[in-house]
């Protein structure tokens, strides 16, 4: 296997990985819409009256995300948005902990999380595996390369879960629970 390929494959998974990653969100969101309006509220980084229009909005372009995975040429304008995004929620993140606020629930999907230091160090970490994705994203796999990306990116997957729940394990317990 020679670079290309290798950067080719490398992107795939990064492009398998954000798929799952944003359908997970946004299913999530999707399923609970009103729930996720609250969690957004509660960051009050938004006047009340753009809260649901701008969960809309996060919900809609997750989707985006996704699908500009599945779509040949929008892998990266895809992996640069979902970067984009994980920085965003990144930043609002930090934004609400600059002000002292930390019994927030992230709002992040999966298990019940508080703000805290590690989901800004995480965002950081998903925004640069993202845009590092865009890397040979031109690169042509055949049907084994493409059956090891999507492995691979399931794996990438499986990996930020158990992170994840490591990091939601180490929050206060008594932040989870209000």
């Amino acid at each position: 296997m020679n670079w290309a390929e290798l950067a080719a494959l490398a992107s795939a998974a990064v492009a398998t990985f954000t798929a799952i990653f944003f359908a997970r969100a946004a299913w999530h969101k999707a399923w609970d819409f009103w729930a996720f309006t609250g969690f957004v509220a509660d960051y009050r980084l938004l006047p009340a009256r753009a809260v649901v229009p701008a969960a809309g909005a996060i919900l809609l372009i997750e989707t985006l995300v996704v699908l500009a995975m599945l779509v040949p040429g929008a892998r990266v304008p895809g992996l640069v948005t979902g970067a984009v995004m994980v920085a965003a929620y990144g930043a609002a993140i930090a934004a609400n902990l600059a002000r002292g606020h930390t019994r927030i629930e992230c709002g992040c999907g999966g298990a019940p999380q508080p703000l805290g230091p590690a989901l800004v160090v995480r965002n950081a970490g998903l925004a640069a595996l993202m845009l590092a994705g865009g890397a040979g994203a031109d690169g042509i796999l055949g049907l084994a390369g493409a059956g090891a990306a999507i492995a691979a990116g399931g794996a990438l997957f499986i990996t930020y879960l158990l992170f994840d729940q490591i990091i939601s394990n180490a929050a206060d317990p008594v932040a989870r629970r209000s």
